[in-house]
């Protein structure tokens, strides 16, 4: 596995598998490993010749409040999974590489960035679509490959895309679980034993909006009360957002007569999670 450390290394790297007519897959994280991001691993890997994954906690989609300081970084262990993995090229840039001293210049995709984590997170998607744009230019890949849990992320990727003509595929994988049914994340490594057994109550919620669903309820309003009934059993639990919404442009829909994304977010003591179902 090449690393590369500069932007000029990693283009290098990439012009060169391009030059060799490889189809190069791309796996964007903040590192701290799982297997979530692991899965995005193997379906870059089956779908392309060569794969990159970087490695980068970006500075830009944190509030002043949030945990830059404490986000998890274990480098050494997530380049032994991606060695692991058979990955070819892992990009590891300092936030002095990726940011010119100076730099005033920002992707918005303005209408979406608002919505969902928007709401109560300003700024962060800005974050997201800026640093991603970025990373495109500098490891310019066929295909990369974003999870299903960060769905309204994966929503407005698709819209920079398709509004700035990148020559990208993007795919979509789905959420990765844990045996319990909590969706994996870098920040459950937050969770006290307590509160992991809380943060179960996020799954219980959408699986019992999907119950309503799936025995005919198709009125919005009506399917967040029961989520929230359910969520409302676990007091510690503080609910961020519950919304039913178009996938594509994440505006609330009233009735399901197409496909629905039920997004919610709550804090599980200090730590903020996010989760989600698709609802066809």
């Amino acid at each position: 596995m090449k690393i590369c450390k500069t932007i000029a290394e990693m283009r290098a790297t990439s012009r060169q598998a391009r030059h060799e007519g490889k189809r190069l897959g791309f796996v964007p994280t903040m590192g701290a490993l799982h297997e979530g991001h692991l899965s995005l691993v193997r379906a870059a890997k089956a779908q392309c010749d060569a794969v990159a994954v970087s490695i980068f906690v970006n500075p830009l989609q944190f509030a002043p409040t949030e945990d830059l300081a404490k986000y998890p970084r274990t480098f050494e262990r997530d380049r032994e999974l991606l060695e692991k993995e058979a990955v070819d090229i892992l990009f590891a840039p300092t936030p002095e590489e990726m940011y010119p001293a100076g730099a005033v210049t920002y992707v918005t995709v303005e209408g979406l960035s608002e919505k969902l984590c928007g709401k109560s997170r300003p700024g962060h998607f800005r974050g997201v679509t800026t640093v991603v744009a970025k990373l495109f230019h500098m490891v310019e890949p066929d295909l990369a490959f974003f999870g299903q849990k960060d769905a309204a992320q994966a929503a407005i990727i698709r819209r920079m895309v398709r509004d700035l003509n990148l020559p990208i595929e993007i795919v979509v994988c789905p959420i990765v679980r844990e045996p319990d049914g909590l969706a994996m994340s870098s920040r459950n490594a937050y969770l006290s034993p307590q509160e992991r057994k809380s943060a179960l109550v996020l799954h219980r919620s959408l699986t019992q909006v999907k119950k309503q669903f799936d025995q005919g309820e198709r009125n919005a309003s009506k399917l967040i009360e029961a989520g929230k009934r359910a969520l409302a059993q676990e007091p510690t639990v503080r609910l961020d957002y519950l919304e039913i919404v178009d996938p594509a442009t994440l505006d609330p829909k009233q009735e399901l007569t197409s496909t629905a994304l039920v997004a919610i977010a709550a804090h599980v003591g200090n730590t903020r999670l996010i989760d989600n179902i698709l609802l066809k």
